[in-house]
């Protein structure tokens, strides 16, 4: 019995640094280009519809909160389909592993916002700018499982939240293309790396 064990234990090391190694194709490049479209539209929407948000931190996470559920539920959902579909016997171990890369960055990004509401929320108009630094770090680290020009992806996510920041120090509102127009062209950049990589990988094989 305490040979099956090690077999097993060694069989399921093996499996998990063979996920490491290989790249991850769970995202869909039409999905993740989805999502930047989203943020464009969510940014459109409160322009006209919610322009008071701009000063309301209330109303201008329930317009952002409410997109980044919608976004993560699009991309979740495919991305576990198209896992178990591309990477088979693999598919939970990278799923993990692509999850883990992530995960750091979206809870300090929820904690981040409810420390800045709870204690100092005059300066919540740094949240645009913080979160996109934030997703540029989760960028980073998917890199590695990821085709090489993500990596253009996550300096710009960087580049857009530190302008961001700089802009909103000038005039402290929350305003709807500080989001919008950072994480719509990120996005659709995302999701055209993914597309190129796909089509020159199935062109190749």
């Amino acid at each position: 019995m305490k040979n099956l064990d090690e077999a097993l234990a060694e069989i399921t090391a093996i499996r998990s640094q063979i996920a490491r190694t290989a790249e991850f194709r769970g995202y869909g490049p039409v999905t993740v280009a989805a999502t930047g479209a989203l943020a464009i539209g969510a940014a459109a929407v409160q322009t006209r519809m919610f322009p008071g948000a701009a000063r309301d931190v209330t109303a201008y996470l329930f317009i952002w909160i409410s997109a980044a559920m919608v976004a993560v539920l699009m991309v979740g959902l495919e991305t576990v389909v198209r896992s178990r579909h591309i990477h088979s016997g693999l598919a939970q171990e990278m799923l993990i592993d692509a999850i883990e890369q992530l995960v750091p960055s979206a809870l300090s990004g929820i904690l981040l916002t409810a420390v800045l509401v709870r204690v100092a929320p005059e300066s919540t108009w740094m949240l645009p700018g913080l979160w996109q630094i934030l997703l540029s770090l989760g960028a980073f680290a998917s890199v590695r499982f990821l085709p090489r020009g993500i990596v253009f992806v996550a300096a710009w996510y960087l580049v857009a939240g530190l302008l961001c920041l700089w802009w909103s120090s000038v005039h402290r509102v929350l305003a709807p293309w500080a989001m919008g127009v950072p994480f719509g062209i990120g996005q659709l950049l995302a999701a055209a790396i993914l597309q190129w990589s796909q089509t020159s990988d199935d062109g190749s094989s």
